[in-house]
């Protein structure tokens, strides 16, 4: 399924089929923080979040995706990502769209 964040598919022809969206809430692991703060004090890149943040994203684009295929879509548009702080420690990412199907 393809997921474009325009609000068309180009080229094609679509029917909105509505909203469709995923979401997951990560949080993190205590061995994660203690590298994650030993790794502040030096600079860079803090790897274990990035791994935590990108997994979560594609849970949601993955549950997101399901939710459009069980209702006949074709792709999603008007793809968008957003994360909150669900409490210390705890982040939702919800991922959004438009299922539609080509005609």
């Amino acid at each position: 399924m393809q997921i474009l964040t325009t609000d068309t598919f180009p080229g094609r022809e679509i029917e909105p089929l509505g909203l469709v969206r995923g979401s997951t809430v990560r949080a993190k692991h205590i061995g994660s923080d203690i590298v994650a703060g030993l790794r502040n004090l030096v600079g860079g890149e803090v790897k274990e979040y990035a791994a935590l943040l990108a997994g979560a994203r594609e849970q949601a684009l993955d549950r997101m995706t399901d939710e459009a295929r069980a209702l006949g879509a074709d792709a999603v548009i008007g793809a968008r990502l957003e994360t909150s702080t669900i409490a210390q420690g705890a982040s939702e990412i919800l991922a959004y769209g438009t299922a539609v199907r080509f005609k």
